[in-house]
């Protein structure tokens, strides 16, 4: 590869490399792994591509075209992705996931099947021409319909009594900088084919900039120190709520699980895992680790009066504790005395 300009090329390529690494954690490793941080994999890996693509192409016109191709897919699935995490992060249940393919699968197989009968290498002057603004157009109308089930993440920005959330911060940077990115290559005409790539690596490099001052916990300007009672479920449908997930926990007996995340009992009432702790934080003012010790401290309390065999340590296990320390920490923070203070009241 013959670079000019090894500058260019790498403040255009570093926003990609990036991405697919960003991606490959949202998919892979993070530990809170959930339909929407999927779907924004799914997302920065398409972007990613057809960014990487530009740059390579960019810089090396003897490029394969195999690699040519696979960029024009990603292409024209961006908008689809986008349109299915702006959905998931607005929605307090999980999409279904027929409805997850519907969005996706046509066109990922519209584009092999034209990949197939109609190469790049052999119909360029079609792919350059009416097919690529095809892609863009469709890619635009599904940022429009992004923006418009996004709307309140936009209202909500501008008005001073609510509080964005880290996912709400990173759908409006998301929805906002891929519309940039889009705007970036369908005006390269009249400016310069790499301007996709290095908006792409600007707008990554704006996003670890607000990341990290979110992480020291410095307000942004969209935000507000102050906590709101109107983040909190309405009555009626927090009712209905509370039944189900105390069904969860009595029947379903999840607590027992030592290991047990907000994002598996979130998963068993089919609901996202921020609108449980939106629940638990904000109608009930309990964090999750609070609501489950709840639940274990009571099991804990009838194993303790009415199982004489159990040690304390098998009984701390059987309710759900992780650890001996965990269940002696847990149960005198509730009752101001430990489980063995606890067994012998009873006893005497």
């Amino acid at each position: 590869m013959n670079i000019e300009n090894p500058a260019l090329f790498f403040f255009s390529a570093i926003g990609a490399f990036n991405g697919l690494f960003l991606s490959t954690y949202f998919a892979f490793f993070i530990k809170e792994k959930n339909q929407t941080t999927l779907l924004l994999a799914g997302t920065l890996l398409m972007v990613s591509i057809r960014v990487g693509k530009s740059v390579f192409l960019n810089f090396n016109p003897l490029i394969s075209n195999i690699f040519i191709q696979i960029g024009l897919i990603a292409c024209g699935l961006i908008g689809p992705f986008l349109f299915l995490y702006i959905k998931s992060v607005m929605s307090k249940k999980q999409i279904h996931i027929g409805y997850i393919l519907g969005h996706i699968l046509p066109w990922l197989i519209a584009l092999i099947i034209l990949s197939y009968y109609y190469p790049y290498h052999e119909f360029r002057h079609i792919w350059r021409g009416f097919l690529v603004r095809s892609i863009y157009t469709q890619w635009v109308l599904y940022i429009l319909l992004s923006a418009v089930i996004g709307r309140g993440l936009f209202i909500k920005l501008f008005k001073k009594e609510e509080k964005l959330s880290v996912g709400e911060v990173w759908s409006i940077n998301i929805l906002v900088g891929i519309f940039l990115i889009w705007l970036a290559y369908y005006t390269s005409g009249y400016t310069s084919y790499i301007m996709g790539a290095l908006t792409f690596s600007f707008i990554f490099y704006l996003s670890a900039l607000l990341w990290f001052f979110k992480v020291r916990n410095n307000p942004l300007y969209f935000e507000t120190p102050m906590k709101y009672s109107n983040r909190k479920i309405p009555e009626n449908e927090a009712k209905e709520f509370s039944s189900r997930l105390e069904l969860v926990f009595i029947e379903g007996e999840v607590f027992k699980q030592p290991d047990l995340k907000i994002a598996d009992v979130a998963s068993q009432l089919e609901v996202l895992p921020h609108y449980l702790s939106q629940f638990l934080n904000d109608n009930l003012g309990k964090s999750f680790s609070a609501f489950v010790n709840e639940y274990r401290i009571k099991a804990a309390e009838k194993l303790l009066r009415e199982n004489s065999i159990l040690t304390l340590e098998a009984i701390g296990k059987e309710a759900g504790f992780r650890s001996n320390s965990s269940f002696y920490s847990a149960f005198k923070k509730v009752h101001g005395i430990t489980p063995a203070q606890y067994k012998k009241s009873f006893e005497s």
